[in-house]
């Protein structure tokens, strides 16, 4: 035991003496080891060397000592105290040992595996995914590993759903409501009452419909136009009222700002409320009577909205149409289709018509439009990708785009002249810097971009550029440029305008079944429309919605990336089935160690510069593109190559590449062979590939334990003998559920790279060519 001056010797020694330099921050951790520290109010992050990072978990709120001296650029700087640890519960997969388990977590960031004492390990057995509360968060000057306790098995690794249910538990995303929730959801009514209609303007009458996806349920908009005699148009946008039936701090209420948004993942929707709401008395059903908040705008033949009204309305939606119908109405004059929908077809044509004035009208202010393509992946009962389909942007997707958009700036610009407490949706300017960047960048091509030091780039400017490039071969380069020189739309009590819209006032007021802003600010609507808006109230909703705004951009954040990283994982499976063929793609990113290349289906997979063995190869930062140091071969943004999939895992959620000559054909490729087939690794890759291997070895582990003796596969339940060969016990209930049939499908498809005499020659070649250099 270390005791007094010898402990304080050693933690002088692991810690450095303590300076007077001292910031706190959010520490960020890397996959490889160091870290970085985010620090409010300053503009760069703190570089964390490993050996100084002393235990901090990720997003843990940590106390740092400035470094008087850095190795690199950045300032850098050694945690001295972690303040509040930012998790405590972990998404792993579990191995069982006689007397132990571990568990090996999902999150890269987490540098160890999960200690799990046999007391701790519940009805967890190896190979199970597991969702595990932190009991010790372990001590690094003792190289004390972290412990926890298996909280929730989620399901076996190769189950159906698995893989998804563990990104959405990594991410924290609640999954289930609670009983209090789906109780108070029971209680709401499944129509409309007369009490529920006094006061409101009666709009039932009024020719409207809702225009969605097929697959679509909770319908929340509804759109009805007219035309009067002086050629005005009377576009009606008619929001449901859920804040009819989730009162202010309700448990309804609460629960809905906690998940702050529905999350669309590839298998499923996480809805913000329960379905008895967002699919029932909430939706706008076609044919029933429903409660509606109305932004009812007057509008010139220019696309200028003249007039307006917000009114709490009752409507009746006269029919449920799809984005198809309404295309194969307008864009292929359908004649069935037209027969169906008969007494719509003339306002539907008319609203092609003020959805193109209102298009043009954003378009002469200076509105972006990246028409990036968008692909929707399509899965097999068991959970399989088995197609990868693009997404069509129509004219009926344009068109309620159009009068969504347009019923959210006249909202937010209403109830800006209000100087109303409000929730505002901004997009601010881009960062000089990276403008700078893109107009260095887009000059190569003959482009230039117009910038103002004191009021900066004009969305306009970047409008123009992309109509100029529009066509073009460098037009998908460009468009990803300029893309990324943008800043992140968020939420905010301030109006600050919208940068890409072009809009000076904006706000998200059209579908508050599925955001919480939108719920938040249909309840100051109404308090202002009933004459409730006194001092008392606006200072309620100034105290609390600075955390509303801060709150619901966290919560988008989040559902974006827990989207993103369920697509990574289906492209990586769906690419298994495909490894050793060829495919033509697009080089979407340049980097210093490689090329990312964008097939066709939208799959993005990695060629590292280090294995391209025909040169070596330099990378230009300027102009963004790798230049052969021999051939003076270049690999540009945009341009076309051929590839062949040489790997993909769904563990690590990657794709390989290689690039290869079209009109070469591999002899050893048709026996499954060929020595170019290599793969150089990063550093980062590496310890992702370490952290994959352990993951298969559980699987294999799993696969291959024997099966216990029948008198084991008893167990007792309510009495009564239960046969564990026929029944399954449910981990998160205990109650016995049929067993599910074994699946024959080879669940994780582990692609063996070769190592060939071939690839060690040309890493040797690369190793030579970098010293000549």
């Amino acid at each position: 035991m270390i005791k007094g001056k010898s402990l304080k010797r050693m933690n002088e020694s692991f810690l450095g003496k303590k300076n007077k330099e001292m910031v706190v921050g959010t520490f960020i951790a890397n996959a490889r080891g160091f870290g970085f520290v985010e620090v409010e109010g300053r503009d760069e992050d703190i570089f964390i060397p490993e050996e100084y990072v002393h235990g901090a978990f990720h997003s843990d709120t940590v106390e740092v000592e400035l470094l008087p001296e850095s190795t690199g650029k950045r300032q850098e700087g050694r945690v001295r105290n972690v303040l509040v640890r930012g998790m405590d519960e972990v998404v792993g997969t579990y191995q069982g040992e006689k007397n132990f388990g571990f568990v090996i977590p999902d999150n890269g960031r987490i540098q160890s595996d999960i200690f799990i004492p046999i007391e701790h390990h519940g009805k967890a057995v190896t190979g199970d995914k597991v969702v595990v509360k932190i009991t010790d968060y372990g001590n690094a000057l003792e190289r004390k590993k972290p412990e926890g306790k298996v909280k929730e098995v989620i399901g076996n690794i190769n189950d159906p759903g698995v893989d998804i249910m563990s990104i959405v538990k990594g991410y924290d995303i609640p999954s289930e409501f609670p009983e209090k929730v789906i109780n108070q959801a029971n209680r709401c009514p499944d129509q409309i009452s007369e009490a529920d209609m006094f006061g409101r303007t009666d709009l039932r009458d009024v020719q409207m419909v809702t225009i969605d996806g097929e697959d679509a349920k909770d319908l929340d908009d509804a759109v009805s136009l007219s035309i009067d005699e002086k050629g005005l148009y009377h576009l009606g946008v008619h929001i449901a009222d859920v804040t009819n039936y989730v009162q202010e701090n309700s448990a309804l209420d609460r629960e809905a700002h906690k998940r702050g948004t529905s999350v669309y993942l590839v298998d499923r929707v996480i809805p913000m409320l329960p379905h008895r709401l967002s699919n029932g008395i909430c939706s706008l059903n076609h044919g029933e009577d429903r409660l509606a908040l109305s932004c009812l705008m007057t509008i010139d033949k220019s696309g200028v909205i003249v007039d307006h009204d917000i009114v709490e309305s009752v409507i009746n939606v006269n029919e449920r149409m799809s984005y198809t119908s309404v295309a194969k109405i307008l864009e292929d004059e359908d004649p069935e289709e037209i027969e169906k929908y008969e007494e719509l077809v003339p306002m539907f044509k008319d609203m092609a018509q003020l959805s193109a004035l209102l298009r043009k009208k954003r378009e002469d202010k200076g509105a972006i439009d990246f028409d990036f393509p968008e692909t929707k992946i399509i899965l097999d009962p068991a959970g399989n990708p088995i197609e990868i389909l693009p997404r069509q942007r129509n004219t009926a997707t344009k068109l309620i785009e159009d009068f969504m958009l347009a019923a959210n700036e006249t909202v937010a610009e209403h109830f800006y002249y209000l100087q109303s407490p409000f929730v505002y949706r901004i997009h601010e300017q881009p960062d000089p810097e990276k403008i700078s960047t893109l107009s260095a960048f887009v000059s190569n091509f003959g482009h230039h971009i117009k910038s103002r030091k004191d009021v900066g780039v004009k969305p306009k400017e970047l409008q123009k550029l992309l109509k100029q490039i529009e066509g073009s071969k460098e037009e998908a380069v460009i468009c990803r440029m300029t893309l990324r020189s943008m800043m992140q739309a968020k939420y905010s009590t301030e109006c600050t305008g919208h940068f890409g819209l072009a809009f000076d006032y904006y706000c998200h007021f059209t579908s508050p079944i599925r955001r919480y802003p939108d719920l938040q600010i249909h309840r100051i609507i109404k308090d202002h429309l009933r004459g409730r808006m006194n001092a008392e109230k606006a200072s309620h909703y100034e105290e609390i919605l600075d955390e509303v705004a801060k709150h619901s951009s966290e919560t988008e954040r989040r559902a974006e990336e827990a989207e993103r990283e369920t697509d990574k994982l289906k492209k990586a499976q769906y690419m298994e089935q495909h490894i050793g063929e060829r495919f033509e793609g697009i080089v979407s990113g340049v980097t210093a160690w490689g090329l990312f290349v964008e097939l066709d289906n939208s799959c993005e997979g990695m060629i590292r510069a280090a294995s391209m063995n025909d040169d070596f190869y330099v990378y230009d930062e300027d102009h963004m593109k790798l230049v052969g140091e021999s051939t003076h071969k270049e690999y540009v943004l945009g341009q076309k190559v051929m590839i062949k999939v040489l790997g993909a895992d769904r563990i690590t959620r990657t794709i390989d590449f290689r690039i290869v000559d079209e009109n070469d054909y591999d002899e050893d490729y048709e026996y499954g062979y060929d020595p170019d087939d290599f793969v150089v690794y990063s550093d980062a890759r590496k310890v992702a590939e370490n952290r994959a291997n352990k993951v298969r070895k559980i699987i294999e582990r799993a696969e291959k334990e024997p099966e216990r003796k029948s008198e084991e596969k008893l167990t007792e339940y309510k009495g009564k003998k239960i046969d564990l060969k026929k029944i399954d016990i449910d981990p998160r209930t205990g109650e016995p559920k049929p067993k599910k049939k074994k699946s024959d499908r080879k669940v994780y498809k582990v692609h063996k790279y070769k190592k060939s005499a071939t690839s060690k020659a040309a890493r040797s070649a690369q190793g030579k060519k970098k010293k000549r250099k």
